[in-house]
């Protein structure tokens, strides 16, 4: 899992993908983050390296901001 909460673009995509590099196809990788842009910028890097995007979910935690509300973006990594 890769907390980006509070990172704007590009950091939760280059944290997701530092956390991927050591994985191997098949496995699943989470990304937390309020960056708005996330949502559209970890499909797009996914489809771009052969991953898919599994869920994505806004986080439904009492501590965060709902100001600044917190998605979790799982993607499959592709082999």
């Amino acid at each position: 899992m890769v907390d980006a909460r509070g990172l704007r673009c590009p950091l939760p995509v280059i944290r997701l993908a530092r956390a991927a590099a050591g994985l191997v196809g098949g496995d699943l990788v989470t990304v937390w983050s309020t960056d708005p842009a996330a949502v559209h910028d970890v499909p797009a890097w996914a489809r771009m390296r052969g991953h898919a995007v599994v869920r994505s979910t806004v986080l439904d935690d009492e501590a965060q901001d709902p100001a600044e509300p917190a998605t979790a973006i799982t993607v499959r990594l592709g082999g």
